[in-house]
């Protein structure tokens, strides 16, 4: 998106575009996604387009939007329940935190108290 067509559209605009225009609503999204991307800063924008191809991929797979909007849930999921994802990352987190398992998480700080005695 130019400069002077990147401000913010809202729901109803790109409904309206997806309705009537199709190819024009996809240069949108391109164009939006791209500006995105390109917001991010260096070290993250290849993950990010990694992340965006798979997120084409799936849709491109997809016989309908209701499919791919199934699809991308089960992405989504897996990556926040499945082997090495957010939930578990959390709770080693929170394991190393309060020093717990197996030592490799080691507490972060003690607390000591002071007294003038």
């Amino acid at each position: 998106m130019s400069e002077q067509n990147s401000e913010k559209r809202d729901f109803d605009t790109w409904a309206r575009v997806a309705r009537e225009d199709p190819e024009g609503f996809e240069s949108m999204r391109q164009a939006a996604i791209e500006d995105f991307l390109q917001s991010l800063p260096p070290e993250n924008r290849e993950r990010m387009r990694r992340l965006q191809w798979r997120i084409d991929q799936e849709r491109r797979l997809a016989h309908t939007p209701m499919s791919a909007c199934i699809r991308l849930s089960r992405m989504m999921w897996e990556h926040v329940l499945g082997e090495g994802g957010l939930r578990e990352r959390l709770q080693r987190l929170g394991q190393g935190m309060a020093g717990e398992g197996s030592g490799t998480h080691p507490r972060l700080a003690e607390v000591v108290v002071l007294s003038r005695d």
